[in-house]
């Protein structure tokens, strides 16, 4: 179902940002703050992104010097990241992969893994989402750092529909109201229904629309970081203030 949310979506992403090329730059000095604080500054990592999208942290992370890996489910979304890349002069290594079985794919190769933007909470249950950490540790070498980052449920209300807009952003010649509609379930599994919506309005009477629909998992931060605990990391925090959302983050026990 993600897959079917982000392929049609991809074209459009990179509208979610008011200004796209500044939330690359922005997010990854963010993020590599982050590692370096951890694993030392100046240094060249490696580094896997397994929910890349488009590529907004993999383009900027890439571009601050880091030898990165990145992977997604959705082939539309890897597509473009991949011509981003080319068009910025960017070697980065994509594919197509489940966040789930990136461990298929990896053997502790990675001093950073990581995953941006809320997407983990695609996975629906407790138990998916320790299937996801456990691949992602499975990946990092002894003494990496995996990095989640995710909505603050604690802090959303929950239940009903609820709108959520993003604004209007001005995109060649064509101004684009993008929002997003929330369904609560309403049968206490704290999970809800998602529509992305891009509306068009080049000035003509009828108006194009692009609706994408998934779901997500509104799971607490503290929660988040019990799985990451029960996956295997240690010196599990909470890092708020320097990424867009909170940071979970943790470490492979070198």
């Amino acid at each position: 179902m993600t897959n079917q949310f982000y392929d049609p979506m991809a074209p459009f992403y990179h509208l979610v940002h008011g200004d796209w090329d500044a939330s690359i730059s922005r997010q990854a000095a963010a993020l590599d703050g982050i590692i370096s604080a951890r694993l030392g500054q100046g240094e060249r990592y490696g580094l896997l992104d397994v929910t890349c999208g488009i590529g907004t942290q993999a383009l900027g992370l890439a571009a601050l010097g880091h030898d990165v890996t990145a992977s997604d489910l959705s082939p539309a979304s890897i597509e473009r990241a991949r011509a981003e890349a080319k068009t910025r002069g960017l070697d980065i290594d994509f594919h197509v992969a489940d966040m789930c079985k990136v461990h298929e794919a990896h053997d502790s190769a990675f001093d950073v893994v990581y995953s941006a933007d809320n997407a983990v909470t695609h996975l629906l249950s407790d138990a998916l989402i320790l299937a996801a950490l456990k691949s992602f540790h499975h990946t990092l070498k002894p003494g990496g750092l995996c990095m989640v980052t995710m909505r603050d449920y604690d802090k959303v209300e929950k239940g009903g529909s609820q709108l959520h807009p993003f604004g209007v952003r001005h995109h060649a010649g064509v101004n684009w109201a993008v929002y997003q509609v929330w369904d609560w379930r309403d049968d206490g599994s704290d999970i809800y229904d998602f529509t992305m919506y891009f509306t068009a309005d080049d000035g003509k009477d009828v108006l194009e629309t692009h609706a994408t629909r998934a779901a997500f998992y509104a799971l607490s931060p503290s929660r988040m970081m019990s799985l990451f605990e029960e996956a295997g990391f240690e010196a599990v925090e909470r890092i708020d203030g320097v990424f867009f959302q909170p940071v979970i983050a943790g470490r492979k026990p070198a």
